[in-house]
Order: structure tokens, then sequence, then C-alpha cells
């Protein structure tokens, strides 16, 4: 289980992004952070994935502080950051070097696999389409069988196509090992496709405003009357959140 406790962040500037942000995500499930730009929502991403430290407050993981980044948090990013001249079965196993190399290779093929890049494994990452190079990013962060997988708005930069199909290829992937996802947005669509619930911040510093259990079945289709309800519902919340 994830735990996130009276979270603050003040950087060094004096700037202050999170305000007492308490959330908790348990297990297999997938949240959603949806807000205006600026309301903390990246920041809050990082720290979780101790990339970032907290003023105050914390992360716990099964009640364990998270202090630094460990091999059970997995992170993808709105870019796939690829190692250009490694190949993409290289850039795959640059998370797991400690591994015997056999290890390594059967790790590579595994995850490679689960994300539909079996054939793959030997390309340059310009040899890629923009969905082809971030889906070997999820790739290199399942690698590790994390029991969460932190995304911060890892679609954002794909046209719309490649956008729908990585959001359905993403949740046919999760259904392999079932990590607890915690997901950065700012597409409502995407946050009701994917989520179990999703957590609307605001304000500056960010603080969460409301949060929302989606009880709609899956596969869930973006044009049935019930999702165009709940995307009006939540546009209607991130509206008023402009004001905050």
């Amino acid at each position: 289980m994830l735990r996130i406790d009276d979270l603050s962040k003040r950087f060094d500037s004096g700037v202050k992004a999170l305000e007492t942000v308490t959330l908790t995500v348990g297990q297999s499930e997938i949240v959603s952070l949806v807000g205006t730009s600026g309301c903390g929502k990246s920041t809050l991403l990082r720290i979780v994935g101790g990339l970032d430290f907290p003023t105050s407050g914390s992360v716990l993981i099964d009640d364990e502080p998270v202090a630094a980044p460990r091999p059970e948090i997995g992170i993808v990013f709105q870019e796939p950051r690829l190692m250009p001249w490694l190949s993409v079965a290289d850039n795959v196993k640059f998370g797991i070097e400690d591994q015997p190399r056999p290890v390594k290779d059967e790790l590579a093929t595994a995850a490679l696999a689960k994300v539909g890049l079996t054939g793959f494994a030997e390309a340059l990452p310009r040899q890629l389409s923009g969905g082809m190079a971030q889906r070997v990013a999820i790739a290199r962060a399942l690698v590790t069988r994390p029991s969460i997988l932190l995304l911060d708005e890892p679609f954002s930069a794909l046209d719309a196509f490649t956008r729908l199909k990585l959001q359905d290829h993403l949740l046919q992937t999760w259904e392999f090992d079932r990590p607890t996802m915690l997901f950065v947005t700012h597409d409502i669509d995407e946050a009701l496709v994917l989520s179990d619930r999703i957590i609307v911040m605001r304000g500056h510093p960010g603080r969460i405003h409301q949060e929302y259990t989606v009880d709609l079945p899956r596969p869930r289709r973006r044009t049935d009357a019930a999702f165009q309800l709940w995307k009006e519902r939540l546009l209607t919340d991130l509206d008023l959140s402009v004001e905050a």
C-alpha cells in the first residue's frame, strides 16, 4: 500500500508547491491526479518516487518511508528518455545492470513482450515511432516488476490516435502484474479510461480538492452516455478550480 501523509513541499526559492496532501492508494489500484498547471501534481509524483524530498510529511510503502529511488517503484516520464546509442533491449536492461547477463536477457525479453515490441529488441531509438519509444520506456519501468508504477503525463507528447491506443495498451500491460499505479494527466478522458479513482488537485500551493471513485465498468467506451456525464462532472470541477 502507498500512503502519503500530510505532505508539504516548499522549494529553496520560497515557492510552496504542495500543502498538507494526504492520500492512500491501495494494492493494484489505478489513481489519476488531475488539475490545472502548477498545482503540484508532478512534484508530488517525484516525491513519491524518491526523486525529491518533502518539506514536511511522509511517503510510505507498506509502512516503510521512501527517501530515495527504490526498485519496487517504476517511473515513466512525459518523454521516453531513451539512450540513443543503445538498442531497445539494452535500454530496457539499463535498470538491471547488477543482474547476470542471462537473467538480464530474460527479463528484458519478457518486458518487451508485455508491451508488444518483441521484434524490435535490436532496433535503435531513432528507428522507433513516438508511441513505440514510449512503450520501451514503459518496458524499462516494468522490467524490475515494480509493485508501484508512477506515470507523469506519459502520452501527452503523442498524437491523438497513438495516445488512445497506448491508453488501452497500458491497461492490457497492467493486467500482467497489476502494479499500483499513480498517473498524472491533464486529459480527463484519459483519467476516466484508466482510473479506479480520480483526485482533483487545485490551488497554489496544491491541495487535494476532491476525490472521485469511478464506477464505470471496464472496458470503458468514450462515447457512452455515462462516460460523458462523468467527463462533464470533472470538467465542471476543474473549471471551478481555476478560481482557486
